[in-house]
């Protein structure tokens, strides 16, 4: 695995390029250690998705880049699958389920690829996108449990390491895992004393309760700030389970009000307009539910979220 992340660092450096690391002096002082964070907002689909979606693609054979790809997701997925299949000149198409938020859908039919709403989980999108795909003849881009995506993501971890020799922590949210899976593996490879934790809602984890009943599950999904962390693992999920319980040192759920405040103070101390899912870390760190004891880097997952929204949320907790 610490082999293919390499590689998907080379295929990447073709596509994009490497997102800030920027410190957090407000934050700093807060919880006394130094304070990253490293933006994944500025990746061109906004979300750090776009390197899974981006290596997955590359590696794909002539015959089935000519027929196209699909995708099920939550809205960053399908964005960065779209922008990506865009970018290489190959059809794509996306479903999503009825709970993903309106700005995601909009940004998903700007995207020019075919957007299909359908289903009232992630699990019930994905079901319809196989169905479609077998009729035709597309390769299915998997969101999080696939070697290729979780590899496309641990290279975010490559270049925390490269940017912060004497990181200590490293914290993202948690939902299908593949984020974390892929930076745990690259992590512990480099340094098997540096943490890696994990952020999840309150209500509906689903990674959270697949663990606790010892095998993937499917859950109910509720409403949340933190909408991307939102959706199942697959109950034949094959890699970012076991990944997840072998290299997240640390998991942790957050309760909505504080997910909001760490939105709020990404907007307020960093001019940054943060889904509620990027906000999860900040969250974390700023009502104690994890004490790192060195240098921490947060990572901003992603910008997914319509202004008016962001706005609602955030307005009671600014200032604080």
């Amino acid at each position: 695995m610490i082999r293919s992340i390499w590689k998907a660092r080379k295929r990447l450096r073709i596509h994009l390029d490497k997102t800030p690391l920027i410190a957090s002096p407000v934050l700093s002082e807060k919880i006394g250690v130094p304070v990253y964070l490293k933006l994944e907002t500025m990746q061109p689909s906004r979300s750090f998705k776009l390197r899974g979606a981006f290596n997955f693609l590359s590696s794909l054979n002539e015959k089935d880049k000519n027929c196209g790809v699909s995708a099920f997701s939550t809205g960053n997925h399908g964005l960065a699958v779209a922008y990506a299949a865009n970018r290489m000149d190959m059809r794509a198409k996306i479903f999503v389920s009825e709970s993903v938020p309106e700005a995601k859908k909009e940004a998903l039919r700007d995207s020019g690829a075919a957007l299909v709403v359908t289903g009232k989980s992630q699990d019930e999108s994905g079901e319809a996108c196989q169905k479609q795909s077998r009729k035709e003849g597309l390769t299915i881009v998997p969101p999080f449990d696939h070697l290729e995506i979780i590899a496309g993501q641990g290279t975010i971890a490559l270049e925390l390491l490269d940017d912060l020799p004497e990181l200590e922590t490293v914290v993202a949210g948690l939902s299908g895992g593949g984020l974390l899976a892929g930076i745990g593996k690259a992590i512990k490879h480099t340094d098997p004393a540096i943490n890696v934790t994990g952020i999840s809602v309150e209500k509906g984890a689903a990674m959270e309760e697949s663990i606790a009943a010892g095998k993937p599950i499917e859950i109910p999904e509720h409403p949340t700030y933190a909408d991307s962390l939102l959706g199942g693992i697959g109950v034949d999920n094959q890699y970012t389970f076991p990944a997840i319980q072998q290299y997240v040192d640390t998991r942790k759920r957050l309760a909505e009000p504080d997910i909001a405040k760490g939105m709020a103070f990404l907007f307020e101390h960093h001019h940054l307009i943060a889904e509620g899912a990027a906000a999860v870390g900040v969250g974390a760190l700023l009502n104690g539910t994890i004490r790192p004891k060195g240098p921490t880097a947060i990572v901003v997952t992603g910008a997914g979220i319509d202004v008016k929204s962001h706005q609602e949320i955030v307005a009671p907790y600014l200032g604080e």
